[in-house]
């Protein structure tokens, strides 16, 4: 009789275990379609960046996601994220810059919170000229991930600042012994000093 209390008991455990596997994999499952989702919002992000589309880049953005730009002030909400992204995008077409991600980011998944970090690149005619990182915070809500808060940076050191500009000195006006002569006039004598004695 103990044999089989034990073996139940071993059933039981076994069970509960493959229970357990089964919930984990589900997560993991489930964590991994949110981090492929997030990964989507950037490849996403990028195609329309690079198509001239700022309706379609702010689409992506929650309406209060805050963007941190390097180099200016923060943007908030969705409207003035389209703004700075049609300025943006027209400067970057005008210069023949494409912007592209690595596809290798970091994802992580917490509930309706996600966030994905990676390196990107500025080309300008198949040259890069600019590389960096960025970090963006994603929330999900209504099954669609969307920016909360998204910043960037470049690798390179900031621009030094121009030095500063030597004011012009002003034109210290003439006075008799700077006066040129005027016709009919002798130039003015020089200053005679006194003898040196030693």
């Amino acid at each position: 009789m103990t044999r089989s209390k034990d073996l139940s008991w071993l059933a039981v455990e076994i069970v509960a275990v493959a229970g357990l596997m089964l919930g984990v994999a589900h997560a993991a499952s489930a964590a991994s379609a949110d981090e492929t989702a997030i990964r989507a919002q950037t490849t996403n992000w990028m195609k329309a960046y690079n198509g001239g589309d700022a309706k379609s880049v702010a689409a992506l953005y929650a309406e209060d996601a805050l963007l941190l730009p390097p180099g200016a002030a923060g943007v908030r909400g969705r409207g003035a994220i389209l703004e700075f992204f049609t300025k943006d995008i027209a400067g970057s077409k005008a210069s023949g810059a494409v912007f592209v991600v690595d596809p290798k980011t970091e994802v992580g998944v917490s509930g309706n919170m996600g966030w994905e970090s990676g390196t990107y690149r500025v080309n300008v005619k198949g040259a890069v000229v600019e590389t960096g990182k960025f970090l963006s915070v994603s929330r999900k809500k209504d099954g669609k991930w969307l920016y909360l808060r998204d910043t960037w940076n470049t690798d390179a050191p900031p621009t030094p600042p121009a030095p500063p500009v030597a004011p012009k000195a002003a034109a210290a006006p003439a006075t008799a012994a700077t006066a040129p002569p005027t016709a009919g006039t002798a130039p003015p004598k020089a200053a005679t000093l006194p003898p040196a004695t030693n």
